[in-house]
């Protein structure tokens, strides 16, 4: 009998997962979401909303013998997962991939696809007739963003905030210095060791008044709030043994779990494994999830197996600044324009995932 693995989430971590073990295991895909919501290229959707539909993949053809459920899981046991309308899901594993939420357009606030695509158009027009723009915060979302629309409308005087001094402060000098150089040429003002102490909306862009740390103001026809993702962990924080960490992200053990219930994995930006929360990190955790379960189905035990290694900190980062610019750290030295555009700059990996989802691009 194939096993019964039921796989709560469908982002990078849970569509991808699902799809790999589709052969092999009977597969229950949980997420509430009609389409997957390709974050990056959601990013330049912003400046560019032809991109949309294509960002923006149902995730209909993914499975040829699994199921996809369109609901939320609302519990979890060792039996089995819980919906919101009563119904039970029976599991031999499961795999929890709730991923995080973000400031909108970037990541949709719910179910509604419909309303996303239309929260793009009008943040698209919005940012259009907008001619001072601030954005609060330079993680990647924020930096790409401030790149993006740098590329595609440099008339705009876009300024690029953020509490901390350089930008990537955690990554090798040079990967912050050379965007920062990149940027400044581009026209962006970079104002670094400042933090907003007034920001009106944490979780979509508005018109207003900034006042900083240091006492200055600063007024905008349209503020980005982009202060970084939290993770929906609100599914696994009732368990026995679970503990967070930061960003609401949760702690597990060796083998992915966290917590006491020995077939309940965590993976992706809600399972704090030492990796940043990035769509690189899922390249080490895909590949050990899918041979960690095949071990579990061979009749192994969870301290069979190896345990999980995190990139730590050798993990790469692509930053690219609109499709010809940009730096990335590609684990042991620093890339420039040439091959930030080339791995992900150009087509921000959309050709990639329409074919996960079985709609490969022409």
């Amino acid at each position: 009998m194939p096993q019964k693995i039921a796989i709560i989430g469908g982002g990078y971590v849970g569509a991808e997962l699902a799809k790999a073990l589709d052969d092999t295991a009977e597969v229950t895909l949980i997420e509430p979401r009609s389409h997957f919501v390709h974050a990056p290229a959601m990013i330049r959707a912003v400046v560019d909303p032809s991109l949309l539909d294509r960002a923006v993949i149902p995730y209909d053809r993914l499975l040829k013998n699994g199921r996809i459920i369109a609901s939320k899981a609302t519990a979890i046991d060792s039996k089995g997962v819980t919906l919101d309308d009563g119904t039970r899901v029976e599991a031999d594993q499961i795999v929890v991939a709730t991923g995080s939420g973000n400031a909108m357009p970037f990541k949709p606030q719910g179910t509604d696809i419909a309303g996303l695509k239309a929260d793009n158009q009008r943040i698209h027009q919005q940012l259009k007739a907008a001619q001072s723009i601030g954005i609060v915060g330079a993680g990647a979302v924020g930096t790409e963003l401030a790149g993006e629309i740098a590329f595609a409308m440099p008339d705009k005087q876009v300024t690029l905030i953020s509490s901390d001094d350089a930008l990537f402060p955690t990554m090798p000098p040079k990967l912050g210095t050379s965007l920062a150089a990149k940027l400044r040429k581009a026209g962006v003002t970079l104002i670094l060791g400042q933090r907003a102490e007034n920001l009106k909306n944490m979780t979509e862009p508005y018109a207003g008044g900034l006042q900083l740390a240091d006492g200055s103001q600063h007024d905008f026809d349209l503020i980005f709030p982009v202060i970084g993702s939290r993770a929906t962990s609100e599914l696994l924080e009732t368990l026995a043994g679970v503990e967070k960490s930061t960003a609401n992200r949760i702690k597990v053990d060796p083998w992915m779990r966290p917590s006491s219930l020995p077939n309940v994995f965590a993976a992706g930006d809600v399972a704090d494994a030492g990796d940043g929360m990035t769509i690189v990190a899922i390249g080490r955790q895909l590949p050990w999830l899918k041979a960690a379960l095949s071990g579990l189905a061979q009749g192994k035990t969870v301290e069979d197996l190896k345990p999980y290694k995190p990139w730590g900190s050798k993990a790469p980062i692509l930053v690219p600044l609109g499709p010809r610019q940009g730096n990335s750290f590609l684990g042991v030295f620093t890339a420039g324009d040439f091959l930030t555009s080339k791995l992900k700059g150009m087509d921000l990996f959309l050709k990639k995932y329409a074919k996960l989802l079985n709609r490969p691009e022409s």
